[in-house]
C-alpha cells in the first residue's frame, strides 16, 4: 500500500510506462501529464479509435437541454433532457437521461427514461431504466430496475432511422394545399 521514496539515481517507472532517472527529471504534476492511452495524436503503430480519446464528462451540476452527439466516450453524471448518440456511454450514479440513448457500449448506473440502443448494454445494480432496450448483448445485475421490452438484434445500431430531410418534390406531392396538387 505504501511506496518508498526512490533513492537519487534510481530508475523510476512513471504512469505512462516510461522510465526516467529522478535526478534528471523536470518538475511535473499528474494534472499536466496524460497516460499513454490518452495521447493527443494517433500513434504510428495503431489507428485512432474512440477508446484512445479522452472521455467527455458531464458533471453532476450540469443540465443539458438538447441532443448530445460525440464520436468518442461520454461520461454523464448530470442531467440530459434530449437524446445521446456516441461511441461509448457511462451513466453515473446520479445521472438522469430523458431521451433515447444510442452507443456501442452502454453502462447504466443512473436513471434513463427512454429507449437504449447498443451492441453491449449493462444495467448495474443501482440503475433505473424505463424504456425499451435494443441490444446485441445485455447484462442486468441483481437490484437493477428495468421496465420495458428487451429486443435482441444482430445489429441494433442499424435499426436506427436517421432523420433525413425530405426533398421538395416529395413534400409537394404529399401536401394537398400545394399549388402543384391540382396538376
Amino acid at each position: 500500500m505504501f511506496t518508498k521514496k526512490p533513492e537519487p539515481g534510481e530508475a523510476v517507472t512513471k504512469l505512462g510506462g516510461e522510465r526516467s532517472n529522478s535526478g534528471s527529471e523536470s518538475k511535473s504534476s499528474p494534472f499536466t501529464e496524460r497516460p499513454a492511452t490518452y495521447a493527443k495524436g494517433p500513434s504510428p503503430s495503431s489507428s485512432s479509435s474512440a477508446s484512445k480519446m479522452v472521455p467527455s464528462i458531464i458533471g453532476e451540476d450540469l443540465t443539458i437541454t438538447g441532443n448530445v452527439t460525440s464520436k468518442g466516450e461520454i461520461q454523464v453524471d448530470g442531467e440530459i433532457q434530449g437524446d445521446i448518440h456516441c461511441g461509448s456511454l457511462l451513466l453515473g450514479d446520479k445521472s438522469q437521461i430523458n431521451g433515447s440513448v444510442i452507443a456501442e457500449d452502454v453502462v447504466v448506473r443512473g436513471k434513463v427514461m427512454g429507449s437504449v440502443r447498443g451492441l453491449r448494454v449493462t444495467l448495474q445494480a443501482q440503475s433505473h431504466v424505463e424504456g425499451d432496450i435494443f441490444h446485441q448483448s445485455l447484462a442486468i445485475e441483481q437490484g437493477a430496475y428495468f421496465e420495458g421490452k428487451s429486443r435482441r438484434s444482430d445489429d441494433p445500431m442499424a435499426d436506427v432511422k436517421s432523420p433525413s430531410p425530405r426533398s421538395e418534390k416529395s413534400a409537394e406531392s404529399e401536401n394537398p394545399f400545394s399549388s402543384h396538387a391540382a396538376e
